[in-house]
């Protein structure tokens, strides 16, 4: 026999009587996973999901008495989950966090085998240290470019520089980077 239970008293965070932080536990308790469903739908890591949740509850506590209850308690909570999670997907640090990936990326498509995987991951922290190296006018261009995902005329603007000059930085970190390359792998063979 199948028992639903409800909760008839409706939440507690329309009384007057409960304090903020039996508030704050009756959100956690009640939408806690959701939270942290959501959160894992937008970042695909769980220790990341499980930060956000918690960003998300201290925005809740501090902003308790704003809430203005023409939403559902669960669209607000889920409207500053998404929100959370874009602000960390758009952070430099977010990102800084995944750049080695991303800078491996542009050198192998799949990987086949644990030996092949160790060199890729060597692969990628050397890539990143030579990027790292460029000088800055270089090293800039390559970061906006390939990392960023600016277009030559939005380097150009941010920069204030002429767009041939960006071409032309841009051509010659390249180059570096494939000479770069190409001494590790004669070295290699």
């Amino acid at each position: 026999m199948l028992v639903k239970i409800t909760d008839n008293q409706g939440p507690p965070l329309q009384s007057d009587t409960e304090s903020k932080e039996e508030k704050l536990i009756w959100l956690m308790d009640k939408y806690g996973d959701m939270v942290i469903r959501v959160a894992f739908s937008y970042l695909k890591q769980k220790q990341l999901a499980e930060d956000v949740s918690q960003e998300v509850f201290i925005s809740c506590y501090q902003n308790l008495e704003g809430f203005q209850k023409k939403a559902a308690y669960k669209t607000w909570l889920y409207r500053i989950t998404v929100n959370k999670c874009k602000d960390l997907l758009k952070s430099w640090s977010y990102k800084n966090l995944f750049y080695k990936e991303w800078i491996g990326s542009l050198l192998a498509d799949r990987m086949d085998s644990v030996e092949t995987e160790l060199l890729h991951i060597e692969n990628n922290e050397y890539l990143y240290s030579r990027v790292l190296r460029l000088p800055l006018k270089m090293r800039e261009v390559i970061i906006l470019h390939y990392y960023e995902e600016l277009t030559l005329a939005e380097i150009s603007d941010l920069l204030s520089i002429n767009m041939n000059t960006v071409k032309t930085r841009l051509h010659r970190a390249r180059n570096s980077l494939k000479d770069v390359l190409s001494e590790k792998g004669d070295e290699q063979t």
